[in-house]
């Protein structure tokens, strides 16, 4: 079970892999790109889908397979309007454009194509970090991207962690650049033998 001195470490973890994220997002969009601290949370399960917006509400989610010393997953989910907000801040458009309602569940091929990258660097910057505190090796694999019901991308999840507990680790973190600000949702989700691996590497076992 996770007690406050694992927040902690987690969340030192977190702001090593914020920082290293809007580094990478600023060299490529050529403007500086901010990533809030991050505020690391320990929730139950019926308590995610309510933070995000309910079990129906259609959200993008970015799930990255890692193995090495470390296998699970760790997914990266945007609401739909922060989605779109992001995919344009990696083609260099204007941010923020409101879209209707029916607009918003529709992503174009280059809009899906940024949210990758942006899913890549923003993944790769958390796996980087935790790489780096604990000396364990942590390779990504080929991330998968879907647009659907809270509650049915989030299942992944749930059956993971299911079988250490019943709360999730859930890091919440929010772009900036100029005065717009788009947040996102990480949650790390290592494998029961993975989970144990990562709290010894740390030193709070």
């Amino acid at each position: 079970m996770m007690d406050e001195l694992h927040l902690d470490v987690l969340r030192e973890i977190s702001n090593i892999g914020s920082s290293s994220a809007a580094t990478a997002l600023s060299k490529i969009v050529e403007k500086k790109v901010a990533l809030s601290l991050p505020t690391v949370r320990i929730l139950e399960f019926n308590e995610i889908t309510k933070i995000l917006g309910g079990e129906e509400t259609l959200v993008m989610g970015i799930l990255q397979p890692m193995q090495g010393d470390l296998s699970g997953n760790i997914m990266f989910l945007l609401g739909l309007q922060e989605a779109h907000d992001l995919a344009a801040l990696l083609m260099s458009q204007m941010l923020n454009v409101t879209k209707s309602p029916n607009e918003l569940g529709i992503f174009d091929e280059m809009e899906m194509s940024a949210l990758r990258e942006i899913g890549n660097i923003m993944i790769s910057s958390y796996l980087s970090a935790i790489s780096t505190l604990t000396n364990l090796k942590i390779t990504p694999c080929v991330p998968e991207m879907a647009l659907d019901m809270a509650a049915a991308i989030l299942s992944v999840l749930t059956i993971e962690f299911g079988k250490i507990g019943d709360r999730v680790l859930y890091i919440s973190s929010e772009f900036k650049q100029d005065n717009i600000k788009v947040g996102g949702d990480f949650f790390l989700v290592p494998d029961i033998a993975s989970y144990g691996t990562l709290l010894d590497a740390l030193g709070v076992s």
